[in-house]
């Protein structure tokens, strides 16, 4: 497995999101993985204090909850892995979830709010790596295919 731990966007991922139709609802499958400890730049407020990567996890999405329904967006579901079946049996994720954006816009202005700014620190502070990918809805059917 790629021990790399990824939390923030790399500018070719950003290149690849701004270059889809900007127009259309899109889906984000968050996959989430915490680090043991909460690790806060120095000065922060929680730095210091004795929490887990998923309190500080919390903290993001409580903080940054207001942002996700101003903008139009949602989470439509969330889970908690149980086991992997087909991948890499070490690959372990502590939430999954997908958010929806009514458009990529909207998706920009959200990561550019002011109070998510802040928000995202918390988010920084709690993951030890993670996947962010866009996906644009089928809706729903009868069949995998």
């Amino acid at each position: 497995m790629d021990h790399k731990s990824y939390v923030n966007p790399e500018r070719d991922g950003w290149d690849a999101f701004k270059a889809l139709p900007r127009d259309e609802p899109i889906h984000m499958l968050n996959l989430v993985r915490f680090r043991p400890s909460a690790a806060y730049p120095d000065g922060h407020e929680n730095a210091g204090q004795a929490l887990s990567g998923a309190d500080a996890y919390r903290l993001y999405a409580e903080t940054s909850a207001p942002v996700l329904d101003e903008i139009g967006g949602s989470v439509s579901w969330s889970g908690a892995m149980q086991a992997m079946v087909i991948g890499p049996q070490d690959e372990v994720w502590d939430v999954v979830f997908i958010a929806v954006y009514p458009n990529s816009a909207a998706f920009m202005a959200m990561v550019k709010h002011p109070i998510y700014q802040k928000a995202v620190i918390h988010r920084q502070a709690a993951v030890s790596t993670s996947r962010l990918i866009r996906c644009s809805p089928l809706g729903a059917r009868a069949s995998f295919g």
